[in-house]
């Protein structure tokens, strides 16, 4: 058990558990761009581990950037997404692989969705830790997905409680 300001929060998902996952996910996507050299674009501040745990596991050529984007306050999704610090490289033309911790309304999706298709991108894969898939509002097809869990507030491996928790291994769910 852990506290974060004023909320307790009790383990849930194992720092093993995380990285089998994302094992499984390089893997996935070492097999469909085995001929490409992709650019990974990780949406901070949530996805900077999984980014960078990720890429230590992908074992072909590839690039990276980040994008950071905001959509929460506090313990909330909003329904505006925000472009906080932007894409800043040419990427007419590539793969990319949208990277992030979290989906659970796919708001920040829709909104990266939009920016790619004005950079004119070849195509474009998402890759997700964790899907919350009673949240998931959109369409758009999520291409690798970690970890689903139900729809409760998370922190820990890169996601935090209002600054809080980003630093841990394991991932934490509100305790009750």
């Amino acid at each position: 058990m852990i506290q974060l300001h004023d909320k307790k929060f009790e383990v849930y998902i194992s720092a093993e558990e995380i990285d089998f996952a994302i094992d499984n996910m390089a893997k996935q996507i070492e097999d469909d761009f085995s001929d490409d050299i992709p650019v990974f674009i990780g949406v901070l501040n949530g996805s900077f581990m999984v980014t960078a745990d990720l890429l230590k596991k992908y074992k072909g050529l590839c690039e990276v950037s980040f994008v950071k984007m905001a959509s929460y306050e506090g313990m909330s999704s909003t329904t505006e997404v925000k472009q906080l610090i932007g894409l800043n490289q040419n990427l007419e033309g590539r793969s990319v692989i949208i990277v992030e911790d979290i989906v659970d309304t796919g708001n920040t999706i829709e909104e990266l969705k939009a920016i790619l298709k004005e950079h004119k991108v070849k195509h474009f894969k998402i890759a997700t830790l964790f899907l919350k898939p009673e949240a998931y509002t959109k369409d758009i097809k999520l291409d690798y997905v970690g970890i689903r869990i139900p729809n409760k507030f998370i922190v820990g491996y890169g996601l935090d409680y209002d600054g809080l928790g980003r630093n841990l291994q394991d991932v934490y769910q509100l305790s009750e």
